[in-house]
């Protein structure tokens, strides 16, 4: 389970550290891809969390799930972590989250996000312990 929030500064080659209690739990490969949920940030899977993503992306119907299917997969890596612990994020997915500079990796229970850390931080100063307490009501939290 991932949990908790890092903040790393992308090197010169597009190169971000994964703090090693991550990167036992994610294993010698995982997918890097952008979020599907509306958020201009990367998210890594353990290959078995991709699977069941696989999963639900084979099983959807209509024409409408090719754009999804398509998001997913066009914006989709297979990475793993370097001797120093660092995984390098391609050009395409780097400019896509706006990543430049500090980056904030963030746990998501089964996967991380991996944002822009000025872009992580201005999404987090949204929302007040007030507005997550009802969100938590509405969704019977």
């Amino acid at each position: 389970m991932f949990f908790g929030q890092h903040y790393h500064n992308v090197d010169k080659k597009g190169r971000v550290f994964v703090p090693a209690k991550y990167r036992e739990e994610l294993g010698e490969s995982f997918m890097l891809s952008r979020s599907p949920d509306g958020k201009r940030c990367l998210c890594i899977y353990p290959m078995d969390e991709w699977q069941k993503i696989d999963e639900k992306l084979k099983a959807l119907p209509g024409v409408q799930a090719g754009k999804l299917v398509r998001f997913m997969y066009s914006g989709a890596e297979i990475s793993s972590c370097d001797s120093q612990g660092r995984v390098l994020i391609p050009q395409n997915l780097r400019e896509y989250a706006g990543l430049e500079g500090e980056t904030a990796i963030i746990g998501m229970s089964s996967k991380l996000e991996i944002w822009d850390g000025a872009a992580f931080r201005a999404e987090e100063a949204e929302e007040t312990p007030e507005s997550i307490a009802e969100l938590a009501r509405e969704l019977g939290f």
